[in-house]
């Protein structure tokens, strides 16, 4: 499952994790657009709304086999923009063809911060609380959630990087911006060995790190040009309007660390989309 209810989405990377099976379908939606609108109610930053279990006999999507990729728009009427948006996530950049010129600076306002690690079957994704944000294009996005893909899901003239990590953010009229963090083979990656520490078990399994322990500042490069386009998510429901911007300076992690996330997500990546057209911004 992926977490979305109608106009709102909050997460990315597939689906939620482990609620019972609910036995009225109808009374779980009901009850996530309650909890929704009582976090929406008291300004806190939402984090993940987690759906319910897949119902017995619900189609589930994959990377892989017939529920992978080319199946996505298919599988649901609700995943249909998977195969008709015309700006869909991820592309592949050709510097060749990008609008190059000045741009403005992502500002980014990271503190430390407490979170939760969850394996949502997808990804390892982590749900982080407290005041992170980025100010873009005139409008503060909060930070919601990062997770990784391996291999990268963007690639930069045809060229896949070893992993990536997405910074999902929202801003208050509900628009999404996602940050990706190029990942390769390097030095160890303190962040990243923090998140690792609290690795989860298996899919649904939620690991609470320690308060104020969380630092992201350490996960972003000292080089924070990008590339910068519109897009979607990379998974169901491929939600489009999305503000995409690839930092062009990867970050490094060191071997044992990829293996880590590999061992579970060997494949994690939605193959490149077509463009049709899209400007990308070469912010230099």
């Amino acid at each position: 499952g992926v977490t979305r209810d109608k106009d709102l989405v909050v997460g990315t990377a597939g689906g939620g994790a482990a609620a019972a099976v609910p036995v009225n379908p109808k009374a779980s939606r009901q009850y996530i657009r309650a909890r929704a609108a009582a976090l929406a109610a008291r300004k806190e930053p939402i984090e993940e709304i987690i759906e319910p279990a897949h119902a017995a006999g619900e189609v589930h999507w994959d990377y892989a086999g017939v529920n992978g990729p080319a199946a996505w728009g298919s599988l649901k009427p609700e995943f249909a923009t998977c195969a008709t948006g015309k700006r869909q996530s991820p592309i592949n950049i050709d510097d060749s063809i990008t609008l190059r010129g000045p741009a403005e600076a992502i500002v980014f306002d990271y503190n430390t911060s407490s979170a939760t690690v969850v394996n949502n079957g997808h990804t390892i994704q982590i749900d982080v609380t407290g005041d992170n944000g980025i100010i873009v294009r005139g409008s503060r996005y909060q930070l919601l959630q990062l997770h990784f893909h391996h291999p990268s899901e963007e690639r930069i003239n045809y060229r896949s990087f070893a992993m990536v990590a997405h910074l999902v953010h929202k801003d208050y009229l509900g628009r999404l911006a996602v940050v990706a963090v190029l990942l390769e083979p390097g030095p160890a990656n303190p962040v990243i060995n923090n998140f690792w520490t609290y690795m989860p078990l298996g899919p649904g399994d939620r690991v609470a790190m320690p308060m104020r322990s969380v630092d992201l500042a350490g996960l972003l490069p000292k080089d924070q040009r990008y590339y910068q386009f519109m897009g979607s998510l990379t998974t169901p429901p491929c939600t489009e309007d999305v503000l995409w911007m690839i930092l062009k300076q990867p970050v490094t992690l060191s071997h044992e660390q990829m293996r880590l996330f590999a061992q579970q997500f060997p494949n994690n990546a939605r193959p490149v989309q077509a463009i049709n057209g899209r400007v990308v911004r070469d912010a230099q």
